[in-house]
Order: C-alpha cells, then sequence, then structure tokens
C-alpha cells in the first residue's frame, strides 16, 4: 500500500524533474525538512529525462549566472559521495570553437570574466584544438576555448540521487499524484489540491512543473509566459575509434553540440526557425514522451551539423530524437515569488538547461523561500518581469522559433529579437521612424536606439563587437545634448500614481530619502530590503499632500508594481495606477533647453521660476502639460508628462520649434552615454539585489534619521558605521580612445584583479569609452587610493590604462543641470 498523502507541510512543490528535486534538496540543507514533492507520473517523466546532460558553461556574463553555474558542475561532481547512488558525472571537458575574427573577439572579452568567477576557461590554439577533438573538420577554426573540468552527467541518476538526497534531508516524494489546483486565500497560496480532491495545506507553494507550469499557474492567475518546442538530437551508429572522453564541443556555426554517446556521436540542434510545440497546452498524460520527427524541416540543418564531423555520414543512425523543451521569451527562467499570489514561489523555463542549472536555481530558490530574499542578483531572472502580453499564444507562436537558434547562435552586444514585435509602441513612433530611428526591443517596447539621417539608412549593414555603421549618427546625438539640445522619446519610463490618506506612509516607508516635501518637489531614492540591498532606483515626486508619482526604468515596471503593492499594511489605503500607456513621455536636455521650451509655453522657465527638481503645470501649444525639470543624460532639461492624445501635436511643435537651436532626435545608445559619463546609476543594469546604495555612492539619497524610518534602514546604518567601504562603485575612463566597453571587462589596480565593469558606453565627451564597476579591496578604498592607483581594463585580453574616479568625470560639480 503506498504511503499517505500528509494534510500539511510546510512546503509543497509540483513537479519531479530536475529542478523540483533540486529545489527540494536544498531546501532540505537548510533545515526546512517538512518538504513534499508531487509528481504527476514518476519522475524525469517530463523532460528531464531526455535531456542530452551536459555540465558546460557557455558564454556567461553575470555574477549571476557563473554562481548558478559553479555551484551545479561542483554539486554533480560530488553528490555520489553524499546519497551513494551514482549521477553519471565525468569531466571529459567542453569545448567552444571560434571560426571567425567576431566570435574570437567575443570569447576573449567574457574568458576573463568567467575565470575572475572560479571558471577555468582557457584560450587554445587550432591545432590544440583538433587535438582534443580529433574527429572534427576544423580547419577553419580560428581559435579555441576549452574547460577541463566541464563535462556531461547522467540525468536520470542525477535526479534519483538528488532525490535520495532530499529523501535523507527529510523530504518526502509523492509519484502519480496530479496537482489540479494550487489553492489560495486573500492573495496568497495556501495550499494544493490533487487530481482526486485531496488537500495538502501549505506555508509554501512551488511550481516547478517544466513545460506544465504555465498552464497550471494561468488556472491561479499567474503569468508564466513560456513555450514548449521541438528540440532535436541524433546518435549516430558507432564510430569506430570514438574515446568515451571527447570532450563536448559547441559551434555557434552549426548551431550544434557534439558528444560521445555509447561508442556513437550525438549532434545536438539549437536550430533557427524551430517549431513550437503544443501551443494550446502540454497534454497532461505525456510522459516520457516522443514527437514524431519533421525530417524535412531538420534535415537541412542536420547537413549542417553534420559538415563539422563528416566522418559521421560514414555510419548510420541510431536515433533521431525530437522531444519537446520549454523555452522564455527573453530566454532567462522564471524564478521567484509571483506577483499575483504571496508564498508561491516558481522555477521553470529552464530554456533547456535544467539540468546544468537545476542545482543553482534550486539553490536560489531554497534561500529565497528561508530568507524571503534571494541570495544572487535576480534582476534577469525574476518571474516579475514580464506582462501577461508575452504570454498570449499568438506571441508565443511567433517568438517561439526564435529562440533556439538565437540561443546557440553568435551573439552581439545589441542584437535583438526580430518577432513578435510592436508589442509596445510609443504615440510618436511612425514619426519618429521618419526621422530615421532604428528600433531596439526591451521588454515589450519598441525603443528609438539611434536615428539616421534618413529612414532607408536606418539599417544596421553588419553586427560587430567594434563601431558599426550608426557610430557618427550615435555620436552626433550626444554632441546634441552637449551642446545644443536633443529631444527623447521615453514613454517606456514605468509611471504610477500612488494616492490616497496613506499614500505618503506607503512612500516613506519604502524610500531611503525624505519624500515628505512639499508637494511640487521630486525626490531621487533608492529602495531597498532589510538587507540593504536595492529594490528599485527611482524618483518619487510629490504632486499633492496625498497624492505622488513614481517614475522608474521599463526593466522594473513588474517589480516596483509589485513592492508596492504588497507593503501597503492592513488597514492602508492607498489606490496605485498605472499611468504607464497614458502618458507619452518627451525628455528636451542640452544646454538650449530652456530656449527651446521658452519659445513653446508661455509659463516662467527660468531657474529661479522653475529650478531643479521640481514639477510644473505648463502649457505647451493647445494642451496644459506636467513638466518634471530633472536629468538622466547631465543636462539642463525637461521630462514632459503628455497624455498620449496631445503627444504627436506637442512632439510636431517642439521639433519645428527646435530647428533654430539644432533639436535632434536621440535614441538608447545617447541616452547610455550620456548617462554613463555623469556615472548615473541605473537598478537592474549597474546595480541589484545584491549591492546597498552606501557602497554604490548614492548615499547622499539615503537619509538615516528621517522620522519613521525605512525598510533597510538599519542595514543601511550599520554599513555605514564601518566608515569607508571596501567595495565602492567607480567610473573608469579608457585613456586609449579605440577600445569599446559593454559590461563584464576585468578591472586591474596596481596589477592586481579587483572587479569588473556593470556597464559600459562611449564618452564622447570625455573622449574615450567610460563604464562603471564595483571594485574591492582588503582595506578602505579611499579617494587616494582611487586617485592615485595604476587602473587597468582588460578587453578581449589586452590591458588598457584608465582613470577612475569616485565623482562623475563630467560635471562633477553640476552646474550645467542646475543653471
Amino acid at each position: 500500500m503506498s504511503k499517505p498523502l500528509p494534510t500539511h507541510a510546510q512546503t509543497v512543490i509540483i513537479g519531479g524533474g530536475s529542478i523540483g528535486v533540486n529545489t527540494a534538496y536544498h531546501l532540505t540543507k537548510l533545515g526546512m525538512t517538512d518538504v513534499v514533492v508531487l509528481e504527476r507520473d514518476q519522475l524525469t517523466c517530463g523532460t528531464t529525462w531526455h535531456a542530452a546532460g551536459l555540465i558546460v558553461a557557455g558564454l556567461l556574463k553575470s555574477e549571476a549566472e557563473c554562481e548558478i553555474y559553479t555551484h551545479g558542475r561542483d554539486l554533480y561532481a560530488n553528490l555520489e559521495k553524499e546519497t551513494g547512488l551514482s549521477t553519471g558525472f565525468s569531466d571529459v571537458g567542453y569545448l567552444q570553437i571560434a571560426n571567425n575574427e567576431e566570435r574570437v573577439h567575443e570569447m576573449r572579452r567574457l574568458a576573463p570574466f568567467m575565470r575572475r568567477h572560479n571558471i577555468d576557461i582557457v584560450e587554445i590554439s587550432p591545432q590544440e584544438t583538433k587535438d582534443l577533438f580529433p574527429i572534427g573538420d576544423l580547419d577553419d577554426v580560428l581559435a579555441g576555448f576549452y574547460i577541463e573540468k566541464d563535462g556531461r552527467a547522467n540525468p536520470v541518476d542525477l535526479t534519483m540521487s538528488l532525490a535520495k538526497g532530499a529523501r535523507m534531508g527529510g523530504a518526502q516524494i509523492f509519484e502519480g499524484v496530479t496537482v489540479a489546483e494550487i489553492l489560495a486565500k486573500n492573495g496568497a497560496a495556501t495550499g494544493v489540491k490533487t487530481a482526486d480532491g485531496q488537500i495538502i495545506t501549505a506555508e509554501n507553494v512551488v511550481i516547478c512543473g517544466g513545460m506544465w507550469s504555465r498552464q497550471l499557474g494561468a488556472k491561479a492567475g499567474i503569468n508564466l509566459p513560456l513555450q514548449a518546442a521541438e528540440h532535436y538530437y541524433l546518435i549516430t551508429e558507432d564510430l569506430p575509434g570514438l574515446s568515451r572522453n571527447l570532450p563536448v564541443l559547441e559551434d555557434p556555426s552549426t548551431y550544434t553540440y557534439y558528444r560521445e554517446e555509447v561508442g556513437g556521436l550525438m549532434l545536438g540542434l539549437f536550430e533557427p526557425g524551430a517549431a513550437p510545440w503544443k501551443l494550446d497546452s502540454i497534454p497532461e498524460n505525456f510522459s516520457f514522451g516522443e514527437i514524431e520527427p519533421d525530417w524535412d524541416r531538420v534535415g537541412p540543418h542536420l547537413e549542417k551539423a553534420y559538415s563539422r564531423v563528416p566522418d559521421a555520414l560514414n555510419v548510420g543512425v541510431r536515433k533521431l530524437f525530437c522531444g519537446p523543451e520549454s523555452f522564455t521569451p527573453d530566454l532567462a527562467p522564471l524564478v521567484g515569488e509571483t506577483p499575483e499570489l504571496r508564498n508561491c514561489f516558481v522555477a521553470c523555463g529552464m530554456n533547456s538547461l535544467g539540468i546544468l542549472n537545476g542545482a543553482g536555481t534550486g539553490k536560489v530558490l531554497a534561500q529565497w523561500i528561508y530568507d524571503g530574499h534571494p541570495p544572487i542578483d535576480v534582476t534577469g531572472i525574476n518571474v516579475n518581469r514580464f506582462t501577461r502580453h508575452e504570454a498570449t499564444k499568438a506571441f508565443r507562436r511567433d517568438r517561439g522559433p526564435e529562440l533556439l537558434g538565437k540561443m546557440f547562435g553568435q551573439h552581439y552586444h545589441n542584437d535583438g529579437y526580430e518577432t513578435a514585435r510592436d508589442l509596445k509602441r510609443s504615440v510618436l513612433h511612425d514619426r519618429l521612424a521618419a526621422s530615421g530611428a532604428w528600433f531596439a526591443e526591451g521588454h515589450g517596447w519598441e525603443m528609438p536606439d539611434w536615428f539616421a539621417p534618413s529612414p532607408e539608412e536606418a539599417k544596421i549593414e553588419n553586427y560587430s563587437w567594434h563601431r558599426q555603421n550608426w557610430w557618427d549618427w550615435h555620436a552626433e546625438e550626444h554632441r546634441a545634448a552637449r551642446e545644443d539640445v536633443i529631444i527623447m522619446d521615453m514613454s517606456t519610463m514605468s509611471k504610477f500614481n500612488v494616492e490616497g490618506p496613506d499614500a505618503l506612509s506607503l512612500m516613506s516607508r519604502l524610500s531611503c530619502n525624505d519624500v515628505d516635501v512639499e508637494p511640487g518637489r521630486l525626490v531621487y531614492t533608492a529602495w531597498v530590503n532589510e538587507k540593504g540591498g536595492f529594490e528599485a532606483d527611482l524618483t518619487v515626486t510629490r504632486l499633492a499632500d496625498d497624492k505622488f508619482m513614481v517614475v522608474v526604468g521599463e526593466n522594473s515596471h513588474g517589480h516596483t508594481l509589485m513592492r508596492m503593492k504588497r507593503h501597503i499594511q492592513d488597514g492602508e489605503v492607498v489606490v496605485i495606477t498605472d499611468l504607464t500607456p497614458a502618458i507619452t513621455q518627451i525628455n528636451i536636455h542640452g544646454p538650449k533647453a530652456r530656449m527651446l521650451m521658452e519659445q513653446v509655453t508661455s509659463a516662467d522657465m527660468s531657474n529661479d521660476a522653475f529650478p531643479f527638481m521640481t514639477w510644473q503645470d505648463i502649457d505647451v501649444g493647445y494642451w496644459v502639460i506636467k513638466a518634471f525639470r530633472v536629468t538622466f543624460v547631465g543636462e539642463l532639461g525637461w521630462e514632459l508628462q503628455v497624455p498620449s492624445y496631445a503627444a504627436n501635436q506637442i512632439y510636431d511643435l517642439l521639433k519645428e520649434a527646435g530647428k533654430q537651436f539644432g533639436l535632434r532626435d536621440a535614441g538608447m545608445q545617447t541616452l547610455n552615454s550620456l548617462r554613463l559619463e555623469k556615472a548615473y546609476r541605473d537598478f537592474g543594469l549597474d546595480v541589484d539585489n545584491t549591492d546597498n546604495p552606501i557602497e554604490a555612492g548614492l548615499g547622499f539619497a539615503v537619509k538615516l534619521d528621517k522620522p519613521g524610518g525605512f525598510i533597510g534602514r538599519d542595514a543601511l546604518a550599520e554599513i555605514k558605521e564601518q566608515g569607508i567601504p571596501k567595495n565602492r562603485m567607480l567610473q573608469f575612463l579608457l585613456q586609449d580612445p579605440e577600445p569599446l566597453l559593454y559590461g563584464s571587462e576585468c578591472i586591474y589596480l596596481n596589477g592586481q584583479e579587483v572587479g569588473h565593469m556593470q556597464i559600459g558606453g562611449y564618452g564622447h565627451s570625455l573622449g574615450g569609452a567610460v563604464g562603471i564597476g564595483f571594485v574591492g579591496i582588503d582595506e578602505p578604498l579611499k579617494a587616494a587610493i582611487v586617485n592615485e592607483g595604476d587602473w587597468e581594463v582588460e578587453i578581449a585580453g589586452v590591458k588598457v590604462k584608465a582613470t577612475a574616479s569616485l565623482k562623475p568625470l563630467y560635471d562633477a560639480g553640476m552646474q550645467k543641470i542646475k543653471c
């Protein structure tokens, strides 16, 4: 007789694949032993059983990615010692090849960063590459990049070993139990109901249902945009002399990985133009299932894959396997507490990397549940980053085919998605296109990236890690901002009205700075968690005694809204309205911004009448709009909050009036270069939940003595009491004007590696690439060390001399902003 289900558990995990058992295992390691895993059929029956089991790093460009990967690699290599069950892990090595100069440059950029984070990737010669992978046709290879400790594991054995480890820690695992419903009350998950009507109450419910997660979440109103796609690998008959220790080879040019498989060779495809599978819903009874291969569609991709290992054509095909894997719209996982339900967590959408990233993700989620805060930067994987639009059938149908090829192909710093576009378009879109805008996509928004002289010229001729064809046009936009005036469509900024008798209490509770100011004032502030880690950086504007406007970047829309809602206390009356779709934000910046505005309004725009960090209602043409005197580019200017129905008229009026002042449209590339010259911080790009405002140089916006305090006040006070931090964010300017910065480049002080860049751009006014990054040393990082140190930044294997600064290298005294 099978063991009966409990009626209560501290944590119920839905799904018995790699992610579910990893989460259970790591929860028990934290002492949370009352854990129940419910698997609808048998462990591994969804997608885990047919995974390739690769334990390889790929190209990692964030600390979080490195931490997730290295934890899994180290755990899988040693788990058998703990459980007595083999994981099949074998460190056969991992080899990435580069057959063009751009790929070599990309690899050389990221290899030092990965080594900094305990991934021993080394560049090897073409001959060494051939020696490691003798069955390949590698004559076109310019360089190889090799990680000796990487390899492969057996997915089923690994999952069973983890399951045993979880049971050893107290977890209970039940197979043949289908969860039909997530139970909730008062906005919080309270347990689950099984298909046969049994109820298990719980403090936490965790969705680890793989490709079934979207439809299970939807029943509870939870938005989980992920879509299954056909995923192929081919296994050949035995290849004579093929070594069992052949390294795993990854080749972006063929969109294929290659590894030994029981004497044959496995060719795993991540082909462009993949096929979504079961757009409506995944069958509930699909277990250990396969999909009938589409030979006609996949044939050309297999031909390309074989071109790298032509000798494999001399043996037969043992198996062409097609099975589903689930993918997210941006190829990053869905992890964290859902915004729709408190105490409901999720880890799914692993993008075919569920074995590789299962342990690291399970550890992160377990710590998040246990501690209330994630232990790593989760801004790129947080489940609250998406809107409901990305989960629609049409979006999943159109974006799905692009994802596999995008994941495995060659990458550039500014390439983006081509499918499922025009999701969110400013009302100014057509006018911007007519002005020569090239649009990039960010969080569903069509964002002008740069402007060409004409619409016909608005195209990227060749992607590159070096200067592209739009470089000079972007430089002209930058110079216009510094010398004349620019106009920017910033409708992507998220805008929320927060009003009600307890609006001030909510805003004060969340904000490090003092927002209890006179109506008409703007306040720049950080929001932090109880540990002092960033949750947002934004402006809070007081519109009236009981009314505020919160403005934050488009990448923080869901997170900011969730944080505000979660911190309204019982009995408080606060109404939050998302005004983003209703307001078109038009920014006017530059030394001639005041002269331009005086041409279109009767309001007094002088510094005395309209000082920095204030707002007013002003007339522009036929309309009365809100003008905010604030800047993210380091120049005099205003952000105009325009009702969307008036935006086209106001844009036209400004463009016509601005001709005499050299007005230019400017895009996101220019926004980035301008703000980096001023060393302005941006949550989600430069700072994250593992950083704090003191070390990030934003202590001026933290008021530790403000009445009532704020969330995280005690943590920041403790950090402040420690004196000058040993870890600080600095600005860097390369002394050689030729190299470019994008982020993740390693930083050296007096020959010692001390940090890495968070982000970079080009300082056209400063005369070189500019970036910001955290530097950590063994003593307080005083100004003298910063100013007198010998600084270098490593770019593609070359160390470049740099100037470091605690203060902005452009207009440190803020005279241009406050004039």
